[in-house]
């Protein structure tokens, strides 16, 4: 009994330690694979040339912004920018946004959502106010049109639009006095404000019951003389037509395709040459051929 279990013991032993013995070189086996690939990984990134995309500081909006609403120190922040992707317009010095010298305070001109780059075209000028003033190009004027329902595109004017100006009246002639005529006095004019609204951001339709223009002094003298002697309405001119509308006029009869016919030509009187015959005391008329 004793040598069985002596026997039992010692295959048990051999097992075992067979089972160790592959274990140990299953897990050297895995333990030089894994070496082995780190090592090609770490070769391979060695090796290969990782392209290394260049920023640029850029000063971006802390919250949502909206127009006239004063912009501060605590409403940017800087975040990296890659150097190829900037827009036109940022700020990427603190010190140029808010300049350590003369006034500090700009407003915002335009909508921006958080985080969204501040722009120059969408802030005013250190110490400028939000008014219509800051969106006047140097020699432009802000010039107000009385509007209605029908004259104002039923409320779809925005700050910012294109219209063309169209001016119904009558011309003071006696061909123009019937119906008067609409023509087209200027094209493409920006819209600046709506009624007392200068933020492109409205959010619902209003009925506006005057516009405000952004125009030369010479549009101005002559939208002011077409206001007063007849009635304006507005076109809105698409975002991106480019179009340059030519000098339009329309009168009653164009409107309704009445030709004016021309007078028809008068007949030619046709010549009849005579001359007199004395005979006696009598004096005869005769026909004669005209030579000329």
């Amino acid at each position: 009994m004793r040598a069985v279990f002596g026997l039992v013991l010692i295959v048990g032993v051999a097992l075992a330690g067979g089972a160790v013995y592959m274990a140990r070189n299953y897990i050297s086996e895995y333990q030089n694979e894994l070496a082995r690939q780190k090592q090609a990984a770490a070769e391979a990134l060695a090796n290969a040339q990782v392209d290394v995309i260049p920023t640029v500081t850029v000063y971006v909006s802390n919250r949502p912004l909206k127009y006239g609403e004063a912009l501060t120190p605590e409403d940017v922040r800087a975040v990296d920018w890659p150097e190829n992707a900037i827009p036109e317009g940022t700020f990427t010095e603190m010190a140029v946004l808010f300049p350590e010298i003369g006034p500090q305070e700009r407003f915002v001109l335009r909508t921006m959502e958080k985080d969204e780059a501040i722009l120059a075209v969408k802030v005013t000028e250190p110490g400028e106010k939000a008014g219509l003033t800051s969106r006047l190009e140097k020699g432009m004027r802000a010039f107000a049109i009385s509007v209605d329902v029908a004259s104002g595109v039923s409320g779809f004017l925005r700050p910012g639009d294109n219209v063309d100006i169209y001016w119904t009246g009558s011309s003071g002639t006696a061909e123009g006095s019937a119906g008067g005529i609409t023509r087209l006095i200027q094209s493409n004019i920006q819209l600046i404000a709506v009624d007392q609204t200068a933020g492109s951001d409205v959010s619902q339709t209003t009925i506006a019951r005057t516009v405000t223009v952004a125009a030369t002094p010479e549009q101005v003298a002559a939208l002011a003389q077409a206001q007063n002697t007849g009635r304006l309405s507005l076109a809105l001119v698409g975002v991106q037509d480019e179009s340059v509308a030519s000098a339009i006029e329309v009168d009653q009869r164009k409107l309704l395709g009445i030709e004016e016919i021309a007078p028809a030509p008068e007949k030619a009187k046709e010549q009849v040459c005579t001359t007199r015959i004395r005979r006696g005391g009598d004096t005869f008329e005769t026909q004669i051929p005209c030579t000329n």
